[in-house]
């Protein structure tokens, strides 16, 4: 037990410090070649910098965790403390685990961030303030389908749960049957409530002693159920950022429907799935070093450890990219990759534990 409280806190402390230095350094960076962009307002560019940090994170945090077991193998080895401990019993599953126990339970931390909005969306936030001078832009010209009906909002204003300039279209066989219009809608109690709307309602006789087209006032009209203006805002914008909340509700909303949903798929894999490939592949990382530094070179084995690090990350952050551009399917993208290490690591971890 004393060996497991060694070793992971060893990992906890040079975890933290390798993560702490990614984040400033990728922090820093981007801000020196933003700060001509940024409002002068100085509560504006703090909010800049915490969202930039939150994004750091998301992006910096798995490989750190690779990174600092390299950095503490490395420290356990020149001071012979891995050699002693094997010399007292324990295997290098043993001396293992501890990296795996402690680097999941940061992964399942990481992940339950991914339930707040500031965390998951801290791109998106820190690209508006950037760009726009807020936080959250008003989207602009969405143009979607929902249960047969063609929707049109000229603007949506996610914060207050409001959207202007409405257009309803209803299409039987093929046809225009009718168009609402209105000026706003709120969401309220699970629906779009529109208070006052005009109905141009198209006559099915099209001849000339039809009636014509008629136009009525209706009063409290509800359209589009469950669709929240976060998931709205997200889904017809193409944006891949979603909360763990809102990536299931908008799963579940756009399959009821038949629409297509690989952007969601592809989010849920990121959020859940990609995070693993940091504990797969300390696994493979720990296994294919030697245990004394009389048979290792650690210079060289620092540079190859981190550069397949990086390859790694790279390859799996392309592949996220292709998947989220619908070049290639979310599976093959992601399910794909972290299933060969999965099975490089648990063949590795099999081979060692009856080895011992």
């Amino acid at each position: 037990m004393l060996a497991y409280k060694y070793i992971a806190l060893h990992y906890l402390k040079y975890f933290s410090v390798i993560l702490l230095a990614l984040v400033l350094f990728m922090v820093g960076f981007d801000y020196m070649g933003n700060a001509d962009a940024l409002s002068k307002s100085a509560n504006l560019v703090l909010i800049y910098l915490v969202y930039k940090t939150f994004f750091a994170i998301d992006m910096l945090l798995p490989i750190s965790l690779v990174f600092g077991m390299i950095a503490t193998k490395i420290y356990l080895i020149r001071s012979n403390a891995l050699v002693s401990l094997y010399s007292l019993g324990y295997s290098r599953v043993d001396a293992l685990k501890p990296f795996v126990v402690v680097a999941s339970l940061i992964i399942f931390l990481f992940i339950s961030l991914h339930a707040f909005t500031k965390f998951s969306r801290a791109q998106e936030y820190a690209y508006n303030i950037r760009v726009h001078g807020k936080y959250l832009n008003p989207s602009r010209d969405l143009f979607f389908i929902h249960k047969g009906q063609y929707i049109y909002f000229s603007k949506l204003l996610p914060i207050q749960e409001k959207a202007l300039g409405i257009r309803v279209f209803e299409v039987n066989n093929g046809s225009l049957k009718s168009i609402l219009t209105a000026k706003e809608a709120r969401y309220e109690d699970n629906f779009w409530r529109i208070k006052d709307a005009d109905v141009i309602t198209k006559p099915d006789d099209l001849s000339f002693g039809s009636t014509g087209i008629s136009v009525t006032e209706e009063k409290d009209l509800k359209i589009l159920e469950e669709f929240r203006p976060k998931m709205l805002d997200q889904v017809y914008l193409g944006q891949v950022d979603f909360t763990i909340s809102d990536a299931f509700e908008a799963y579940k909303l756009l399959s009821s429907q038949g629409v297509e949903t690989s952007n969601i798929r592809g989010a849920l894999y990121r959020i859940f799935i990609y995070p693993f490939f940091a504990p797969i592949l300390i696994v493979i990382i720990f296994f294919l070093v030697p245990i004394s530094v009389r048979f290792l070179n650690v210079s060289l084995f620092s540079f190859g450890a981190i550069l397949s690090t990086l390859l790694v990350w790279g390859l799996l952050f392309m592949l996220i990219e292709l998947s989220n551009h619908k070049t290639i399917s979310s599976e093959v993208g992601l399910i794909g990759p972290i299933s060969i290490l999965l099975f490089i690591a648990l063949w590795l971890w099999k081979k060692h534990r009856l080895s011992t």
